[in-house]
């Protein structure tokens, strides 16, 4: 709903007269979609098989279209103020949309580093495992954040307010956001994260630690 919002008031509304920005809402949209698919696809994960093919499609989903899609969109908007003179990141959207970002690559330089070449980046075996599972958890702290920088972009930006109805805002942009983030967090199971002892000698998960993540 949330993607199907967004592309129907762009099209909608003589796209091609606005120069770049157009790019910025469309691909931003497409690429938050493809988040929340690949966050999907990992849920649950629960044998070996399903694992590895749910890891697949999440890194085709997230790398090969949602991250290009988010990087394309910032890169269009930026353009876009920068061709009328307007400030940068000078709103909530914007404010919001920087820090977004910055998770974001932080995030897949985390999840790649602890997964590519058996995690060799961050020293393999229970040590990059352990670092998985951080990402994860970040990963749902980061995603309610990208929908709320969403929400103030569709729900309260100039352009958008002027554009299209009240109501349509209120569902593809304050309802869908909140059914997103609800489905996501419906499917997230508590599991162990690894003691001190099996990621220093590298054993199999003992299952004695407390903590716990998302």
């Amino acid at each position: 709903i949330f993607v199907c919002t967004t592309w129907f008031i762009v099209f909608t509304n003589n796209p091609t007269s606005t120069g770049w920005f157009p790019i910025h809402p469309l691909l931003l949209s497409l690429g938050i979609g493809c988040f929340t698919y690949g966050i999907l696809t990992l849920q649950p994960t629960a044998h070996p098989k399903t694992k590895a093919a749910g890891l697949q499609r999440h890194q085709r989903t997230m790398l090969a279209v949602g991250f290009p899609c988010v990087a394309l969109g910032i890169l269009a908007i930026e353009i876009h103020k920068f061709n009328l003179g307007h400030g940068h990141f000078a709103t909530w959207h914007g404010t919001f949309g920087l820090v977004s970002v910055g998770w974001l690559v932080g995030q897949v330089i985390l999840g790649g580093g602890s997964v590519w070449y058996g995690g060799a980046a961050f020293g393999g075996g229970m040590k990059a495992k352990k670092l998985w599972k951080y990402h994860r958890l970040s990963g749902y702290v980061l995603f309610p954040l990208l929908l709320i920088t969403a929400h103030l972009g569709g729900a309260w930006s100039t352009w958008t307010t002027s554009h299209s109805q009240s109501v349509v805002r209120f569902v593809g942009y304050t309802v869908a956001p909140i059914v997103a983030i609800l489905a996501i967090y419906a499917r997230v199971r508590l599991v162990d994260l690894p003691c001190k002892a099996c990621v220093r000698f590298d054993n199999q998960h003992c299952r004695t630690s407390k903590l716990k993540f998302f």
